[in-house]
């Protein structure tokens, strides 16, 4: 393969699925981790030096940031599908191709997203009920964070294209050392030159172009498979009907599900800024630990995408089943440690005299990770079903996320108060999964029938 490419790619059509699936995982998860980890250090210091109500002003923002980031984060990996396909298949002109429009399409989402989320930051946390005394706070972070989309764009779209061939690693490098870069901004910008909540959105935005920038360099020195022969980056029609099919239902995917998560951050913000506050260090907690799904997901996205393109059906089934397992594991560990120190950690955000919020914080944790099981499967089936090319039916996913949610929100909340904002996410996770899992076989059903293998 000297002439595909002069940095490492991993095929993914042959070979043992489970050391595959974790070989290309880990990598994935540790760059997961190092984001995660960047994102705990700008609430610890915003918790530590700016406060409380400062802490949950950036946690107010959270249910739009992932319906907004998300939805960028999808497009760029549903973008990044067909690169696998024909990677997959060995046509590295389409596949060149592919990568060209899919980074025109990137820009014009880019800039048309940033105009439009922008103008309407404001209306969108008055209609969100942010309490008066952290809305301000909250536009003041939230608004430079949707600033920066173009730089969220960018480096997900190269790292989803890395990541399409099979190079899961250089992209944690960059994470990590945007993760670090991160940190010492957050403590430039909020303590040395006092900037308020802002200056973690500054950090964070800086330290995500250049990541960005990282990846573009990276690709152009080190990918000759990806090196652009004349015309290939001309825009082409067919191939960007192609990218919106797999990219827009994924983006969707993503914020419909994040419309369930506002309508809790609504309900969350009607019971006062201990409970927001409450939520956002369980959360931010909880994401810390959920990174081993995220990456398993990704992980599926790429490996069903490559075999799909090699016309191999029945390894896609057989990784289903070893991610899974690996997931469930992973589960069990993941709650025991959580039950046993969910009290503790949240320590990291709040004094110890803040004693509401460390109990309600510990409660949240306990009873989302009693039911990271059936968060194994939303993740592992759901980008399955996206590698495979059904992304519409990931959409379907979302909306029985989005519509679980959106039940307690609107319904059980009002009745049961701060508790049953702690079943939210486990109620909408098992409502993706009764409709996943039949809709995994039928697309299973589907690709052998068109592949003339049933």
């Amino acid at each position: 393969m000297s002439k595909q490419a002069s940095a490492p790619i991993r095929d993914m059509t042959s070979g043992s699925p489970s050391r595959l699936i974790l070989g290309f995982a880990v990598p994935m998860l540790m760059g997961l981790l190092f984001q995660q980890f960047y994102s705990m250090v700008d609430t610890i210091i915003v918790g530590k030096f700016l406060g409380v109500n400062d802490l949950a002003a950036v946690g107010s923002t959270a249910a739009i940031n992932f319906m907004v980031n998300g939805f960028v984060i999808g497009v760029c990996t549903g973008f990044a599908i067909p690169v696998a396909q024909r990677f997959g298949a060995q046509d590295y002109k389409d596949m060149r191709r592919f990568a060209a429009n899919a980074g025109w399409l990137a820009f014009f989402f880019a800039v048309v997203m940033t105009a439009a989320v922008c103008l309407l930051t404001r209306k969108i946390l008055v209609w969100m009920q942010t309490p008066s005394n952290i809305i301000d706070g909250a536009y003041n972070y939230i608004f430079y964070i949707f600033l920066g989309i173009p730089a969220t764009f960018l480096y997900n779209i190269l790292a989803g294209i890395i990541r399409s061939l099979g190079d899961s690693k250089t992209p944690v490098y960059f994470l990590v050392f945007s993760s670090i870069l991160n940190i010492f901004l957050d403590l430039f910008f909020i303590v040395t030159v006092k900037t308020g909540v802002a200056g973690a959105a500054y950090a964070t935005v800086i330290s995500q172009a250049a990541s960005g920038f990282l990846c573009l360099f990276y690709m152009k020195k080190r990918f000759s498979i990806l090196h652009l022969q004349p015309g290939e980056a001309r825009i082409s029609r067919n191939h960007m009907l192609i990218l919106c099919k797999m990219g827009i239902p994924m983006g969707l995917q993503y914020s419909i599900t994040a419309i369930g998560s506002v309508v809790i951050q609504t309900a969350i913000n009607s019971l006062g800024s201990v409970a927001v506050a409450s939520v956002t260090a369980g959360q931010k907690i909880g994401m810390f630990f959920c990174c081993p799904f995220d990456a398993l997901g990704g992980t599926m996205a790429t490996y069903s995408g490559q075999n799909v393109g090699a016309g191999k059906i029945d390894r896609i089934w057989q990784g289903v089943k070893s991610a899974t397992l690996i997931g469930a594991v992973y589960s069990v560990l993941a709650f025991a440690a959580l039950f046993s120190l969910g009290g503790v950690i949240p320590l990291l955000f709040v004094d110890a005299d803040e004693t509401v919020v460390i109990h309600q914080a510990h409660m949240f944790l306990t009873f989302n990770s009693m039911f990271y099981i059936p968060l194994t499967v939303v993740n592992v089936w759901r980008f399955t079903i996206q590698g495979m090319g059904y992304s519409f039916l990931a959409i379907a996913a979302g909306v029985c996320e989005m519509v679980g949610r959106a039940f307690v929100g609107f319904v059980l909340v009002p009745i049961l108060g701060y508790v049953i904002i702690c079943f939210a996410s486990p109620i909408a996770w098992i409502m993706a999964d009764l409709f996943l899992i039949p809709a995994f076989f039928y697309c299973m059903k589907r690709m052998k029938k068109l592949l003339n293998l049933s």
